[in-house]
């Protein structure tokens, strides 16, 4: 199995690299625990049943459905919760993490009942990505941009209601929301560091507001830049791997953190948490594939997360689970 991995990632890596070089559009797809890649030319995608916008622009029917939608969640119990949250803490505790990204599958129902792809349409989000109707994602939250030789993060970390009064000065001054976007920030830069030079942080927890079907939410961000060599084309394929599992997701230190993530969370994280992203011949974009739906035996499944550090609460962690449960109008 471990050489099948192996072999499997070596393929991915070549093609890529290939496409890349040639100039050739392709699509790529990767799940968290890096055992499912998968890569296409864009021109093929329709026919492997993937369906994908970035920004506006891909083979996602433009039509919107203006439909309004009830999402009935099934959230993990409150028990199940609190015993891996207390899992994390001990070994945060033992120095093992500073930061660990905890996610959980939630049983959703909707009203009415969509089909993912009905469900993509009715989203409004800067990724998005239907998957062989075996999951969408409507993702907020880039991986990595390429623009000639400058690459691109942009660390998301920190969620609040808009609607509570002071919203945005609460999130901005919050000492654990703080402490866990400055770790993910740092991480991210030396993650950009092992593939490019120059790395910086050009904005430094910005925010963004997003309409969702619980109501408008708060989000924080960073960007970070580094300028690749020039012939990254030549070997794109590798510097994907090499900034992989992406630091907002996992945690930090990465190595020990996705450990812990194993040995709590139990379930393989699957496509969820993994990435997405387009080469359109010159330019890389791409997207961490969170607010995702996957469909299990005609059901229903969000899966959602956040990221514990000793200051965390049990109470508050659990809510964000379920306010991240939701669709973006």
């Amino acid at each position: 199995m471990i050489k099948d991995n192996k072999q499997k990632l070596e393929d991915f890596k070549s093609k890529v690299n290939r496409y890349t070089k040639n100039g050739v559009p392709y699509l790529f797809v990767l799940d968290f625990e890096l055992e499912k890649p998968f890569v296409c030319k864009l021109e093929d995608v329709e026919k492997e049943n993937i369906f994908y916008s970035i920004k506006g622009k891909g083979n996602l029917p433009d039509k919107k459905q203006e439909k309004k939608i009830s999402l009935i969640t099934e959230l993990i119990s409150k028990d199940k919760y609190t015993k891996a949250f207390t899992q994390v803490l001990k070994a945060i505790n033992k120095g093992d993490s500073y930061l660990l990204n905890l996610t959980f599958s939630n049983k959703i129902k909707l009203r009415p009942k969509l089909g993912l792809k009905e469900i993509l349409l009715t989203a409004k989000a800067t990724y998005k990505l239907f998957f062989k109707d075996k999951f969408i994602s409507f993702s907020p939250e880039s991986f990595i941009q390429i623009k000639k030789n400058e690459i691109f993060t942009f660390p998301m970390k920190g969620t609040i209601n808009a609607e509570i009064e002071n919203a945005k000065t609460i999130i901005l001054n919050d000492s654990k929301e703080t402490q866990e976007h400055n770790t993910i920030v740092d991480l991210l830069r030396n993650d950009l560091s092992i593939v490019a030079t120059d790395v910086k942080i050009n904005k430094f927890r910005y925010i963004d507001k997003l309409k969702t079907s619980k109501g408008d939410i708060l989000q924080v961000s960073s960007e970070i830049s580094g300028v690749l060599p020039n012939n990254w084309r030549e070997n794109f394929g590798g510097i994907i791997l090499k900034l992989l599992p992406a630091g907002s997701i996992s945690g930090a230190p990465k190595q020990k953190t996705v450990k812990i993530i194993k040995e709590v969370e139990q379930n393989k994280r699957g496509y969820y948490t993994g990435v997405f992203g387009v080469f359109d011949g010159e330019n890389v974009d791409s997207a961490v594939l969170i607010r995702y739906i996957e469909k299990l035996n005609n059901e229903l499944f969000y899966k959602s997360g956040g990221g514990i550090t000793y200051q965390s609460n049990v109470e508050s962690e659990y809510e964000e689970l379920f306010q991240k449960i939701y669709i973006p109008y």
